[in-house]
């Protein structure tokens, strides 16, 4: 690994991915495109003409570049053009103010600064956060933004207010903010959560310090309660996010296990769900989180996680019978006992409910603290990925593994270098954005924490030809993890090491000689900082140990990295006070063409490319292809395996696959008609391989089937807990809008009991009507020469919801008898009568009309009934024939006529799916909401929602 040059008076930089005869840009074949984004029925909600975009970029990354991060009015000469000008525009800005900072040891320095970022950015090799690409250097393009923030002044060494506008810009994505118990603090954090929420930024909280609400009060009285603040946030949230940005409101709400109010907290979002369901059933609408029912309802906007300690835990695994203390957050005393296995116990069951609350650990989370003298970690981002002082912030940027690989192997010298690159432009950005009050703006001069992660490493594994499920695997991602968290230390030590003064008494203890450009807290943490530094670098020699046949290069640099942090940390110390998280890399995914999100395995081994005129392709997974490349399996087999995987949406079955690597193939989710998928343990391994390794923590949900039981996601915590990770998020499939059935200490009988409260008669069911927009397919049939058609509508997840039947003139009496028995089985879809049932009800009964129905497929028909309830088994339930592909969703034609350059099949069948296989795969992703933006149905990333169409996201950049 080559060092780089480090001097007194700023970095020295090399060319490694650029040239020094050529530009970047120059290096890139460039073409123009016209950027749409349609909504559900086809309305388009965004275009813009002749984008100017890199050849090798997808549609899908032009589209979300050019609706999200270009800049200026559509249809005016301001407005941004393309991709070069969106990166120009970031780089020199960042560039020029590196330079004023005194950050390139010469011109020439900087120069070759501008190229490698550029390299990185327009090759696709890295993103930032999408404040950057919103805000920076847009003062060069006006109209100037006059909002007002607080900044670090380099002149006056302080931090002051004043309208800095597009000049001092929000540069950061995830916010920490305190509160305090007054209402003066109270109202200030709702200022300070719009004030972010307006920028496109999340925030969390720790709400603990507000007193219970059985406290009382100085004046007399009792408290509200920190539940009750909580409602006016969260309607503040909604309130913002419904005027006018694209996203929804991202927030934390966290409540330490030892608040009075714990058990209102963890039942809060659990009660919500039941008051929307019962709207719903009602009438009312609720179709995702926007919807008349959850608009209407408390606590939606925020992503709710109780904080608990070693102790707790160690309690609440002897099972019950143990003490655990609650106390007044106005005296301190001791206002309760509980059991903390109950406590435990009631997490996993609202969990089970609805999804809410998550869980951290605040003893791991402390034990890793760089700066623990400077106060305790007690919140995080809404994410859950960042994870330090109070009233702080972190910009973010991640990396793309995959395109490190080179010749089949992954390329550490250019990882480091790029690692190298990007931790210097984050810190940069640093003291030239501006913040929402004075205290966020202090501290991140003060501290100047980073969050440099990664995304597509589930595509890195599977093209690596590796189980994500695997011990290699987990090598493989602990060693990339370890050596990216040590070159961005390092870094940070370089820029200590060359630096000027950050802070002019910034004096180190044990040296007594200043430390030139150490961030400043530093100085009373720097034992501390060192110590947690010798914790990575002993985990690195734990990883090398342990894994000999790791990739020989990679093994030695993982190690070697942090041995020279160590060593130059000591000299010099270090400029930030964390450098590395795991974000989900949510809209910056998309822009970088990743084919998996932050630490997801693949979600799926076929994707929708859509088309320039509409609709969808269906392709086999890019990764799969050099997956099988890299087994060795030779170009026939690899076609046939390729055939099988876009008639089947599966690997499984696939002919001339070899059974030894099918768990190469698992992913997130179950297909269609497979049976294989990573188990949720896969998914906290993988977290736990990864985490020693990183400053702050990961962010992910953890998926359980929806058979999963309360037991399950307790025991799930419980080994999230041992194996030392900072935070979890738990899903179970469904869980939106069901209740439990069982759970351990609850008996089945009990469970039903519970369920169906009224045994005297038929069970009370809800009635889910299909969204007001929905797709369908109509059937036109003959038996014996009578004529008729079968229309049948879907719910977004292809299941049929309604049947039409229409057979002879209008009026007649058998037109009305089949338009009411139609209406008849439509009632029962919706109220949750299994189809499966109805067909073995009426499949196979015989009266007349009966005869040939000039269909292979369905041969005899001994009546109507036996032929509607016969086609419609076989086309929703046993799958026998095939459909193309539905595009309704789309507002596109069946065929290609309004394709402006369509893409040919490459054979007939390899783009052929059944309706409700093909919506399914595009919602097999859970209880996702539909886009605000452009109403196609979100996927889960980590532990928010991303949109595949438009790049919208619930929070996460």
């Amino acid at each position: 690994m080559t060092k780089p040059s480090v001097t007194r008076s700023g970095l020295a930089f090399r060319f490694v991915l650029a040239r020094n005869d050529v530009h970047p840009f120059d290096e890139v074949t460039w073409e123009l495109r016209d950027a749409v984004i349609q909504d559900s029925k086809g309305n388009t909600v965004f275009a813009q003409s002749n984008v100017r975009v890199p050849e090798a970029w997808s549609q899908t990354a032009t589209n979300i570049v050019a609706s999200k991060y270009l800049h200026g009015v559509l249809g005016t000469d301001k407005r941004e053009t393309g991709v070069d000008v969106l990166i120009q525009r970031v780089v020199s800005t960042i560039v020029a103010w590196g330079a004023e900072d005194g950050y390139f040891h010469s011109p020439e320095d900087a120069d070759v600064f501008e190229r490698e970022l550029s390299a990185l950015l327009v090759g696709q090799y890295a993103a930032f956060n999408s404040p950057v690409w919103f805000n920076v250097g847009c003062d060069r393009l006006g109209p100037e933004n006059r909002s007002k923030s607080w900044h670090w002044d380099r002149e006056q060494f302080r931090v002051v207010q004043g309208a800095a506008g597009y000049r001092k810009p929000q540069c950061s994505a995830c916010f920490i903010n305190s509160v305090e118990d007054s209402m003066e603090s109270i109202l200030d954090l709702a200022r300070t959560e719009g004030m972010l929420f307006k920028w496109g930024s999340g925030t969390g909280t720790n709400f603990s310090p507000i007193r219970g609400s059985l406290e009382s009060l100085s004046g007399g009285g009792t408290a509200s309660g920190p539940l009750s603040f909580m409602r006016g946030y969260d309607a503040f949230a909604g309130v913002i996010k419904s005027g006018g940005k694209t996203r929804r409101a991202a927030k934390m709400a966290i409540l330490d296990v030892d608040h009075p109010d714990i058990e209102a907290f963890i039942a809060c979002k659990s009660k919500e769900e039941h008051k929307a369901q019962a709207l719903i059933a009602a009438g009312y609408d609720g179709e995702g989180p926007d919807s008349e029912a959850y608009a209407s309802v408390f606590y939606q906007n925020a992503n709710n996680s109780v904080r608990v300690t070693d102790e707790f835990m160690r309690l609440a695994e002897r099972g019950e019978g143990q003490s655990w203390p609650l106390f007044a957050r106005s005296t301190g005393a001791v206002v309760q006992e509980v059991d903390p296995a109950r406590i435990l116990r009631q997490i996993a069951e609202e969990t089970w409910r609805c999804g809410d609350p998550g869980m951290q650990f605040d003893t791991a989370i402390n034990s890793w603290h760089t700066c623990p003298r400077s106060g305790r970690i007690r919140a995080s981002n809404p994410c859950s990925e960042y994870m330090f002082l109070d009233d702080s912030a972190c910009n973010l940027a991640s990396l793309n593994l995959v395109k490190f690989l080179r010749d089949g192997a992954f390329d550490t010298e250019r990882f480091v270098h790029a690692v190298r690159v990007l931790i210097v432009a984050q810190d940069i950005l640093v003291d030239h954005a501006g913040y929402p009050t004075a205290l966020i703006a202090g501290n991140s001069h003060s501290y100047r924490p980073l969050g440099l992660g990664y995304a597509n490493l589930g595509a890195l594994l599977m093209g690596l030809g590796l189980p994500y499920d695997s011990e290699q695997g987990r090598a493989i991602a602990a060693a990339i993890t370890s050596l990216m968290g040590g070159a961005a230390y390092r870094a940070s030590a370089e820029m200590a090491a060359s630096m000027e003064d950050l802070d002019r008494n910034n004096v180190c203890a044990s040296q007594k000689q200043p430390n030139p450009g150490a961030f400043p807290g530093y100085n009373r943490n720097f034992k501390d900082f060192l110590a947690v530094i010798e914790r990575h670098r002993a985990a690195a020699r734990a990883l090398y140990d342990a894994n000999p046949l790791l990739p020989s290069e990679l093994r030695q640099a993982a190690l070697d990295v942090w041995c020279e942090v160590e060593f130059l940390g000591r000299q010099a110390g270090f400029r930030n006070a964390q450098v590395t998280v795991l974000a989900p890399t949510g809209t910056i995914g998309f822009m970088m063409d990743c084919d998996t999100a932050g630490i997801e395995p693949m979600l799926g081994v076929v994707v929708f490319k859509k088309m320039v005129g509409g609709g969808y392709l269906t392709l086999v997974n890019q990764t799969v292809d050099s997956a099988l490349r890299r087994l060795q399996y030779d170009a026939a087999t690899i076609d046939k395996i390729k055939q099988f995987v876009l008639a089947h949406s599966t690997i499984e079955g696939a002919p001339g696959l070899r059974e030894e690597h099918l768990s190469i193939f698992d992913c997130a989710f179950r297909p269609a008609k497979g049976a294989r998928s990573i188990h949720w343990r896969g998914h906290i391994q993988m977290m736990a391989a990864v985490q020693p390794f990183l400053s702050g923590a990961i962010s992910k949900t953890v998926n359980l089937p929806q058979e999963a039981t309360v037991a399950d996601i307790e025991n799930t915590y419980f080994e999230v807990w041992r194996l030392g990770l900072k935070a979890v998020a738990i899903y179970r499939d469904g869980s939106k809008s069901s209740q439990p059935v069982s759970t351990s200490t609850v008996s089945a009988a009990a469970a039903q009991q519970e369920a169906i409260p009224d045994l005297s008669g038929p069970p009370h069911t809800m009635r889910h009507r299909l969204p007001a927009e929905r797709p369908a397919i109509t059937h036109r049939y003959s038996i014996a020469g009578h004529e008729g058609y079968i229309t049948v509508g879907l719910y977004p997840n292809g299941q049929p919801g309604e049947l039409f039947l229409r057979m002879a003139k209008e009026g007649s009496t058998i037109a009305g008898l089949m338009e009411c028995f139609g209406t008849a089985v439509s009632v029962g879809l919706q109220h949750g009568v299994p189809l499966k049932v109805l067909c073995e009800k009426f499949a196979h009964t015989r009266f007349e009309p009966s005869g040939w129905t000039g269909s292979e497929e369905m041969g005899y028909a001994k009546s109507i009934m036996d032929y509607i309830f016969r086609w419609i088994d076989a086309r929703f339930l046993s799958g026998g024939a095939q459909l193309p592909l539905f595009r309704a969703y789309n507002g596109g034609a069946e065929g290609t006529e309004d394709r402006p350059n369509p893409t040919p099949p490459t054979t007939p069948a390899s783009n052929a799916l059944t309706v409700s296989e093909a919506l399914r795969s595009t919602y097999e992703m859970g209880d996702a909401p539909a886009c605000p933006s452009c109403g196609a149905i979100m996927e889960r990333n980590g532990s928010c929602y991303r949109c595949q169409e438009c790049g919208g996201t619930s929070g996460c950049s």
